[in-house]
């Protein structure tokens, strides 16, 4: 008799389980609450508040709940799946993706570190994050096609853009919130967050080219097989790179290119450059024209464009469904008032520390209010006016807190299954979770220790 293989679960079952555990941790932890001022809570106001446990019922709809409270990303992803669809029908990318494979001629490892240079800028600057999921369908092709595997390709953007995070200079909806509430400005702490990028994406970028290198000399070393993974670009037979197919690829940049402008708060980073502040209304829109128009470009009937671009938005209705599932989990808690509890007992934990000990604190802290709490500018807005304040006590400037907060905050969605962005990413390269951990481990527990010592250096300097 064949002895049965332990194997993960789904997503969607590992999202569907965590649900359940919150759900039960609202009938044992107390329910509690803030007050807030303009929606900041006020430090030492915690109260005791009625339980409100969540039952069956609650666990049922927590998913649709949190569907309907990401609803905008969710859309955004079926959007770039529309425009994908319609871009891949008309062999623009297998064209473009086999001339660059051509020319690199055995130097494709060189994209690595470029690549993720550029998702690193992104990621300390403006704290691009969700932005790139768009990026997925795009880059995972070449790295398929260069002989590597999926996780590579997924680890260029998730692990470049991860690193920019986790050392965010100038990042407004993480370092600028957290400030603002701390009392500091943007900054101050920054060249130590300069240095924490520095070392943080170089660690990234050695880790995946060291990867990269045994899964291209020996494919039966990747955790998940050579060519693994729904989104591939077949080399077996060539495609004519024809004036309309550059054409189309142009277009498809420019798209991507108003993508990023279009995002970056360059009023905040005290530049002149006008700032567009569209968010995921407004990138929908672009992904939805940008799709008709290579579609008129290839000379597509108006039936056709529609069909195509509805199928290639069911290609992403998967990791929409997963978004929506994760962000569920965070209803849940604050539907039980267990989230400000959860905060409380943070509170309490900082009190009478030393400076090193504080800060290393905070750091530790965030770690699981960061999984509870995967988004940043959420978790700064809740915790920051509470946390900061204690620092003084402690003799620890309010851009040490926000560093371990954003450190915390950084290197937890790298991998917690609550972070939408990682589970998507995962979902589109056919990913397990559990060879993603197994993959990415060693990494964090360099991150983790790295942070330590940046920390502690910090607190004692200061």
């Amino acid at each position: 008799m064949e002895k049965k293989t332990f194997r993960m679960p789904t997503a969607y079952t590992i999202l569907f389980l965590l649900i359940i555990l919150v759900a039960i941790a609202t009938w044992f932890i107390p329910s509690g609450a803030y007050e807030y001022a303009d929606g900041v809570p006020v430090a030492g106001s915690y109260h005791l508040t009625d339980p409100n446990p969540q039952g069956v019922g609650a666990v049922l709809t927590a998913a649709f709940s949190g569907f309907f409270d990401a609803v905008d990303v969710c859309v955004f992803i079926l959007m770039v799946g529309g425009f994908l669809g319609i871009v891949m029908k008309t062999g623009a990318v297998d064209a473009g993706v086999g001339r660059v494979i051509a020319r690199l001629g055995g130097r494709e490892k060189w994209l690595i570190p470029i690549l993720m240079i550029f998702f690193g800028l992104g990621g300390t600057t403006f704290g691009m994050w969700e932005e790139t999921m768009a990026f997925y369908p795009l880059l995972l092709p070449v790295f398929l096609a260069a002989g590597y595997d999926a996780v590579v390709g997924i680890s260029v953007i998730l692990l470049g853009a991860g690193a920019g995070v986790i050392a965010s200079t100038v990042n407004p909806f993480a370092t600028g919130i957290a400030a603002g509430f701390a009392g500091v400005s943007l900054g101050e702490g920054i060249l130590l967050r300069i240095i924490q990028w520095v070392v943080f994406l170089s660690a990234a970028i050695w880790y995946v080219m060291s990867y990269a290198a045994r899964v291209k000399k020996n494919p039966s070393r990747s955790v998940v097989g050579v060519g693994a993974g729904k989104l591939q670009v077949s080399m077996e037979s060539t495609v004519d790179f024809t004036p309309r197919r550059k054409v189309i690829l142009t277009v498809f940049a420019l798209v991507f290119v108003v993508m990023i402008y279009s995002v970056i708060p360059f009023d905040e980073l005290g530049t002149r450059l006008p700032a567009l502040g569209w968010w995921f209304p407004e990138l929908s829109a672009l992904f939805l024209v940008g799709g008709v128009i290579v579609g008129l470009i290839d000379r597509m009937g108006e039936a056709e464009i529609a069909e195509t671009f509805v199928a290639g938005c069911a290609d992403m209705l998967g990791v929409s469904l997963i978004i929506g599932i994760s962000r569920g989990i965070t209803v849940l808690m604050n539907d039980g008032g267990i989230t400000d509890t959860v905060l409380h007992w943070g509170e309490q934990a900082l009190s009478g520390a030393g400076p090193v000990a504080f800060t290393l604190l905070v750091y530790l802290i965030y770690l699981p209010l960061s999984v509870l709490i995967p988004s940043s500018s959420g978790l700064a807005t809740l915790s920051i006016p509470i946390l900061a304040p204690l620092g003084k006590f402690a003799g620890v400037g309010g851009d040490l807190v926000v560093t371990a907060f954003q450190s915390a905050s950084g290197l937890v969605n790298i991998v917690t299954p609550t972070a939408a962005v990682v589970m998507g990413a995962l979902a589109l390269g056919h990913v397990p979770y559990d060879k993603w951990l197994k993959y990415v481990w060693k990494l964090l527990l360099y991150f983790l220790l790295l942070t330590i010592a940046f920390l502690t250096i910090g607190a004692l300097l200061g």
